[in-house]
């Protein structure tokens, strides 16, 4: 390079100034440019450098001011693979040569940032390139405001795959957030309002999965933060979801949630790497360790005192189910177990167990006395999500002996009973009426012990990891020329710990149903997305089950290679798989050991959560 700002005019004596001037200049000029791109730490990480490489180049000032001795010199020539100037003494040249040496390396001993960035990717690459998604995951890997270096292992890889997932999600969060104003019309605002808290939900989620794992107390398996990093994922697809139902514009960028959904697609990838080889939890007492003593014997008490009742007649504390609930949501903590006891009575309302409010019992006077009842439905004007009679987000809800139900009927499309987003929950003796979308397991872990569920199309559906266990499943009579469809899984990614499981159960026809006489299909499922799984288990299957036993939506025919359907051990007239279906994605399933995978133990972690919720059930098969 050529040294501006020096000219033969110049006395020798500003040389070496002229040329540490502009060595430290390029120094500062290099880092600014990596600061300017990384902003946190860059004085502290500058200076101490900057002051060493001068105190280098300062050494060398009394030299050069011995040597150079003549005014009349040439101008001097600076090229970084090569240095000369005029002949001049030996002394002298071999003395210029060391000095130019050692002022190169002041110049240059800062590594290019574009080289040092070059270097991290190659490390990073590695990583992302086995990945679902690598060009999402090198440019937001590469591109992190903090330490930019490669992971070390696979567990920091994964740490920072959800940090980085984590800092899209906020981002997505405030987008949608400030959509707000620009809301004109109710289905704007009402798709609009769902997301915001679906979007806010994948961000605890994350929080919970970040925390979990590299917090203070790591008190999470990989088990845990599969099911989360699942949650996450199928939010975003319920806001989609949304648009789709009340034919919205999307307001969200498509590139922000493509993006998230591909880096928290990442992060299932990883942690799904690493869940192979986690150890079983350790118990007490036939609990987990994270249930307290209190809890144990509480929940193992046959007599229960609530803490709130609620009453049509007002010989409770509230009327409503809603007003106790948000009193319940105010308490200081809510890691102890509250009760609310809802006597019989029909109640007309729209509940919500909001995201905050954990560890709710809500017990009924048994499905024939209390019901909680609701009539929103797509055809009125809300979309699937806020359709709900009953919405669960809190973790570890409990439902017992309770009745939720949509009464808005066929006519009226999607029309959901219950909601439930709740982690480690509960529904033991309740039941869910309907008729198209009756019961949506949304996300999470969920078990279902001696439930009545009734509905006609996709009437249970969702993309939780849920096992029903005991239950009565009735399909109802549907509209003219319509078909039933027992379940529609919602999974969209390989790595979801997520699917439907039909254990000890028995699949019927309502009355209306029997009375028939239009020959109505009924089919086990269908696949709503391309890694639907649902198996049935030791089931009693009527002979209102088609014998083909499995269906589809007309051109979904690419998911037949990539959807999960079983069958194992079942009996009744609609069990014969002779003439089910002949995708490479159907098993007829004759190892045990492959149906234990779905049971309560393996597939939901029954073991290190249900025995504290005094619920009885089957562990294997």
């Amino acid at each position: 390079m050529f040294l501006s700002g020096y000219s033969s005019a110049r006395p020798k004596s500003q040389l070496v100034t002229v040329i540490l001037k502009s060595g430290i200049d390029s120094l500062v000029t290099k880092k600014a440019t990596t600061c300017s791109a990384t902003q946190k730490g860059c004085k502290s990480n500058l200076f101490p450098l900057l002051y060493r490489h001068t105190l280098l180049c300062q050494a060398i000032f009394p030299i050069c001011q011995l040597i150079v001795a003549n005014p009349n010199q040439r101008r001097l020539h600076i090229d970084p693979g090569y240095a000369h100037r005029a002949p001049q003494s030996t002394f002298q040249s071999t003395m210029m040569y060391v000095i130019i040496r050692v002022l190169l390396i002041c110049m240059f001993s800062f590594p290019s940032p574009a080289i040092s960035r070059g270097n991290n990717n190659d490390g990073i690459s590695r990583w992302c390139d086995s990945t679902p998604h690598p060009g999402p995951c090198n440019y937001f890997v590469g591109h992190r405001s903090h330490d930019r270096s490669p992971p070390r292992d696979r567990s920091q890889f994964r740490q920072i795959m959800v940090e980085v997932t984590m800092d899209r999600a906020l981002d997505a969060q405030k987008h949608v957030s400030q959509f707000s104003e620009n809301c004109t019309t109710d289905r704007q605002r009402q798709v609009w309002s769902d997301c915001t808290k679906l979007y806010y939900n994948t961000v605890g989620q994350l929080n919970r999965t970040l925390e979990g794992l590299g917090g203070v107390h790591k008190n999470c398996t990989d088990f845990d933060a599969q099911t989360w990093l699942s949650t996450a994922l199928t939010n975003i697809e319920a806001c989609q979801l949304g648009f789709q139902d009340l034919n919205v514009s999307d307001f969200i960028s498509p590139a922000l949630s493509t993006n998230l959904s591909q880096l928290i697609s990442v992060s299932l990838a990883v942690n799904g790497a690493l869940l192979q080889d986690e150890k079983p939890e350790t118990y007490a007492e036939g609990f987990p360790s994270w249930v307290s003593r209190h809890d144990r014997k509480l929940l193992q008490s046959s007599t229960i005192k609530a803490n709130l009742v609620v009453s049509k007649d007002g010989a409770g504390h509230f009327r409503t189910i809603q007003a106790a609930l948000d009193t319940a949501a105010k308490r200081r903590s809510t890691t102890a177990r509250f009760i609310i006891y809802v006597k019989r009575g029909l109640y007309r309302e729209n509940i919500e167990v909001a995201n905050n409010n954990n560890n709710i019992l809500m017990i009924g006077d048994g499905i024939k006395n209390t019901i909680i009842t609701g009539s929103r439905s797509v055809g009125g004007g809300y979309n699937t999500y806020s359709s709900a009679t009953a919405g669960i987000d809190g973790v570890g809800f409990i439902a017992r002996g309770i009745t939720f139900t949509n009464t808005a009927g066929p006519q009226k499309g999607q029309a959901v009973a219950l909601r439930s987003a709740s982690d480690l929950s509960v529904f033991y003796r309740c039941a869910f009426q309907g008729y198209q979308d009756t019961l949506w397991v949304l996300s999470q872990r969920q078990f279902y012990k001696s439930c009545y569920i009734f509905g006609t199309i996709d009437f249970i559906f969702g993309n939780a990891a849920v096992v029903f266990q005991n239950c009565l499943i009735y399909a109802r009579k549907p509209l003219q020329g319509q078909s039933n469809v027992i379940t529609a899984q919602g999974r969209n990614d390989p790595f979801q710990n997520t699917g439907i499981s039909i254990h000890n159960s028995r699949v019927l026809a309502s009355t209306d149903l029997l009375q028939a006489t239009d020959g109505v299909q009924t089919y086990l499922g269908r696949p709503w997305m391309q890694y639907s799984r649902t198996v049935y288990m030791k089931t009693y299957l009527g002979s209102l089950v088609s014998p083909a036993g499995w269906t589809t939506w007309e051109g979904s025919n690419s998911v037949w290679n990539t959807l999960y359907y079983g069958e194992y051990g079942n009996s009744g007239p609609g069990s014969s798989t002779t003439s089910r279906v002949t995708w490479p994605g159907y098993h007829v399933i004759t190892s045990a050991a492959t149906a234990s995978s779905f049971t309560v133990s393996s597939f939901i972690a029954g073991r290190s959560w249900l025995p504290a919720t005094g619920v009885p059930y089957t562990s294997g098969l």
